[in-house]
């Protein structure tokens, strides 16, 4: 069982070979740091050679999570075998509630270039894990953007400040925010009581606490840290900023499945090797 933490940790992202060959770099999901409740993995890609990327993310299922998609650059295709269809452009957001089970693909609409960007694994209660699948995808100018001097905040999922994403987590009530903030400036922003939250340095260079901050590296914020604790080194710091509530239930996890007993791992396992994995068709919302 997951609960708060309460102390400050500094996780360094570690490179592994996802889907059929893509190079990942992960954070939450390693060794270092299993699962960060509610979220189970956090997985960037950034890289401008194709050997990195091109073969994609062939078929492949999920149950009991979402999954958020997040992408800087570059162009990839979902599609799914309830017939959805969709194309993740540079900006471009999906969030895709998988629940009682989705088998869907991810594959590049690009053979060079630069491939960035991210995808999250938000874990659902047990109380919805076999709910049905629900699918959105948005494109760059659907997330509105709040501005200062100081920062720019494109707000993703969720809220800051007067400005709302089209997506909102009703469940884990997660916030995710895309930041870039100028050099020697911080986030003034306040995470909710009883959040796990956290920041990732994608951009620049920032001090935490004085302390100096390399890229792809992923911060746990404990509970007394604060997101102003973050300031933006000499040449700017753009960063992801995610928060969500704890679920606070027993995590049994197989591959691309993520359940609450090892029976319900056995189950899944049954329903995709006897075809009977998909139930439900997924509510579909789309930003043409």
């Amino acid at each position: 069982m997951n609960t708060q933490i309460s102390l400050t940790r500094f996780i360094t992202a570690m490179e592994t070979s996802e889907g059929a060959g893509v190079t990942v770099h992960r954070t939450i999901g390693t060794p270092a740091l299993r699962n960060y409740d509610p979220f189970m993995m956090l997985d960037q890609i950034s890289s401008d050679n194709p050997d990195d990327y091109v073969a994609g993310f062939p078929e492949h299922p999920h149950r009991g999570f979402n999954t958020f998609t997040y992408m800087i650059d570059g162009d990839m295709e979902h599609t799914d075998s309830m017939g959805n269809t969709g194309n993740l452009g540079p900006g471009g957001a999906q969030w895709m509630k998988a629940a009682s089970g989705v088998i869907h693909s991810e594959m590049p609409k690009q053979e060079n270039g630069l491939m960035r960007g991210f995808q999250l694994w938000i874990n659902l209660p047990s109380a919805n894990k076999m709910d049905t699948p629900e699918y959105q995808e948005y494109k760059s100018g659907a997330f509105s953007v709040a501005e200062t001097s100081d920062y720019k905040v494109k707000v993703l999922i969720g809220k800051f400040s007067d400005v709302n994403s089209p997506i909102v987590d009703d469940i884990t009530h997660v916030s995710y925010f895309d930041v870039q903030a100028n050099a020697g400036k911080h986030l003034p922003h306040q995470l909710p009581a009883g959040n796990n939250s956290f920041l990732y340095i994608f951009e620049g260079s920032g001090k935490f606490k004085g302390n100096d901050v390399p890229l792809n590296t992923l911060i746990v914020l404990g509970a007394k840290d604060k997101v102003s604790d973050l300031i933006a080194g000499e040449q700017g710091a753009r960063f992801l900023l995610i928060s969500g509530k704890p679920i606070n239930e027993s995590v049994v996890q197989y591959g691309p499945f993520v359940m609450n007993s090892r029976e319900e791992i056995d189950q899944a396992m049954r329903d995709y090797q006897s075809n009977n994995f998909v139930h439900d068709r997924a509510w579909v919302r789309q930003q043409k």
